[in-house]
């Protein structure tokens, strides 16, 4: 039998310091609708403005956003391929958490 929904959580790191605070704030909105959009969202925290553990390309803040959402299996793949391209987004992940029966 085939899985028709699982439970995922993604955190996301916004470049907040090359890039303005409202396009910071577009870019986490945008990312949040095409979740929202695509799957269904439990929970969304924006943790905001903070300290990265290891400087990534020579930039020491981020803004992150943690979302919990149900989706179809397929979702996670097209919105990684979204993460990677979207400039912009520093780091990102997606986490299966368990299946949905």
């Amino acid at each position: 039998m085939a899985k028709v929904k699982s439970r995922y959580e993604t955190v996301f790191i916004v470049d907040c310091t090359n890039i303005g605070e409202d396009e910071t704030n577009a870019l986490a909105t945008k990312f949040k609708s095409l979740i929202e959009e695509n799957a269904s969202v439990t929970n969304i925290d924006e943790w905001g403005k903070r300290r990265l553990a290891y400087p990534i390309d020579d930039l020491n803040e981020g803004y992150y956003v943690l979302v919990e959402f149900e989706s179809d299996p397929s979702f996670p793949a097209e919105l990684d391929r979204n993460f990677r391209i979207t400039e912009g987004i520093m780091r990102s992940i997606i986490v299966c958490k368990d299946d949905v029966k």
